[in-house]
């Protein structure tokens, strides 16, 4: 790899390579507390994917900077974010907005929308695809950043996606900030400091989703984090999280992410997964192998190599908590016996399932309904993958949970029926079989939400706010009739992230307060900007909106 450079955090220098974002150089480092919170708490890098918010840094006297997102460049002076940063009174002025009107404008660069955009410019369509990381690929292909060699057939596969996808002829433009979604349609974006708007002929929106985390006491320590964040630094940057790691929670990505940390050096003491041993359920076992043999058979490599390995991968065993044992975690987990053990380890990775991000879908009113299985919303899409309104195309896990196979046959549907091509029939029976596999592969893991009747009063709920159970039970008290009742009287949802990780739960909490089902008008309503962006580039999107004076 590249020469390193050097830069600072607080004052104390340490090394970055070329291509790493700050995340994984501080990571690297060994710093694990970025930002404080207003009750003097510490919080790091969490998602790893500018969802939470929660990595926020000062750069070069800049606050509120992602770590995640942000390049590490040389000489860079990184501090603590403080709980409430200066922000200067000035206004930066803003910047002449950039209008787009493509025939198809994708948003999303993973599977689906990667597909989705080859498909629509194969078929003539002018198209425009917008992605939030400078680098497309999405969370399942994710892409090396700087000279990392490609690490596997994943990556290798994700890297000849996105090649086919610059050779199409469509434009693709990173690092946007999507912020609002509004009839006509109109997409207002930030992209380098400066308003981008967007007038297409249709939308295809391919947003894929984020991790549900395993909430207990403790989740938010410096040094907890989702599992794909995890992946993330090794697959993008080559930084392990941590030396010594845990991961835990339900599903196929702890088992892949667990291996390939073992394989990069890291010691992985153990998995732990709330579903039972796949061979407990021998039926569930062989309608995988029947309905995807080769997805079946990378499964079955992931638990070989971490058995070869030495990594135990405990079934029925959940996380109890999370305590600071000095600079290190302290995590506890019990067995379905009731029998708990605790593990010390630098770094906790914890995937739970996955909630779409739909914040777009629904400013439309794209209609959906709520899915009990899985705890999330689902779009309501016709074979087409078109939504209840018209031009508006939903692919991927941003509709529902349905895996990067599926989400790419999605893509290639919306891609050619939004350029106005016929869909192959093919692709339908593709697209069939895909979701077959993936039934058959959640039936063997607890992708459903874990209720939380017997978790502590002092357990943080909402990340941003500090708002503990304790406070949210309190305010169940007064009989609100929706979570936005709860919102208004807690605060829970109302930081940064805008509820990303506390909504659902506020919904199921009110929900079974009141004795009623979750249904898919029990969240909070999504609010513009969904995303954090500068007051110049809305400032910019108001002034073109408004048109000369």
């Amino acid at each position: 790899m590249s020469d390193s450079f050097v830069l600072t955090f607080d004052g104390q220098s340490f090394n970055a390579r070329p291509g790493q974002s700050l995340a994984a150089a501080l990571t690297e480092a060994g710093h694990r507390a970025l930002r404080k919170t207003a009750s003097g708490g510490s919080r790091g890098m969490f998602c790893g994917m500018g969802v939470c918010q929660e990595c926020l840094v000062t750069v070069d006297g800049v606050p509120n900077r992602r770590a995640c997102m942000t390049l590490a460049e040389p000489g860079q002076r990184v501090q603590t974010q403080a709980a409430l940063a200066a922000l200067s009174n000035a206004v930066a002025p803003a910047q002449p907005a950039r209008h787009i009107a493509p025939d198809v404008l994708v948003i999303g660069g993973g599977a689906a929308g990667l597909n989705a955009a080859i498909a629509a410019a194969g078929a003539g369509a002018r198209v425009v695809l917008l992605d939030e990381r400078k680098v497309p690929g999405g969370q399942y292909f994710k892409q090396a950043s700087g000279d990392a060699v490609v690490l596997d057939d994943q990556q290798a596969e994700g890297a000849a996606l996105v090649a086919r996808a610059r050779a199409s002829g469509a434009e693709i433009i990173g690092g946007v900030e999507v912020w609002g979604a509004f009839d006509g349609p109109l997409i207002l974006a930030e992209h380098q400091g400066a308003a981008l708007m967007a007038r297409p002929g249709k939308v295809i929106v391919a947003t894929g989703a984020y991790e549900r985390p395993v909430m207990v006491p403790g989740w938010t320590l410096p040094g907890v984090m989702t599992t794909g964040a995890a992946q993330t630094l090794w697959r993008s940057y080559r930084s392990l999280p941590g030396r010594r790691v845990a991961v835990c929670g339900s599903g196929p990505l702890n088992l892949q992410v667990a291996l390939e940390l073992a394989r990069g050096g890291a010691e992985v003491v153990v998995v732990s997964e709330a579903a039972p041993a796949p061979w407990r359920h021998p039926a569930d076992a062989l309608n995988l192998m029947r309905t995807g043999p080769k997805l079946a058979a990378k499964g079955a490599r992931f638990v070989l190599g971490l058995w070869r390995r030495g990594v135990p991968v405990r079934h029925q065993t959940v996380l109890v908590r999370v305590d600071a044992d000095g600079p290190a975690l302290r995590a506890t987990f019990r067995n379905a016996a009731g029998h708990e053990s605790s593990v010390t380890v630098d770094t906790l990775c914890m995937n739970d399932g996955f909630e779409p991000q739909n914040e777009i879908l629904r400013l439309f009113g794209a209609a959906m309904t709520l899915d009990p299985a899985f705890g999330h919303l689902r779009c309501t899409r016709d074979a087409a993958m078109q939504t209840s309104v018209p031009g508006l195309y939903a692919v991927g896990d941003c509709a529902g949970l349905g895996g990067a196979p599926a989400a790419a046959v999605e893509g290639r549907i919306a891609g050619l029926a939004a350029a106005g091509a016929p869909v192959p029939a093919g692709l339908q029976n593709d697209l069939a079989r895909h979701r077959q596999f993936q039934q058959a592969l959640w039936a063997l893991h607890a992708p459903a939400p874990r209720a939380l009747d017997d978790a502590p009063d002092e357990m943080i709920i909402c990340r941003c706010e500090e708002i503990t159970l304790g406070q949210v039970r309190a305010g169940l008290a007064d009989h609100p009739g929706h979570a936005g009742t709860l919102k208004r009287g807690t605060r829970l949802g109302m930081g940064r992230c805008q509820g990303r990780y506390c909504a659902g739960v506020a919904a199921r909490l009110v929900a079974g307060a009141a004795g009623v089902p979750v249904t898919d008008r029990s969240l909070f309503a999504p609010r513009v900007p969904i995303k954090p962006v500068s007051i110049s580039a809305i400032l910019a999107a108001q002034k073109a909106l408004d048109g000369p004076a």
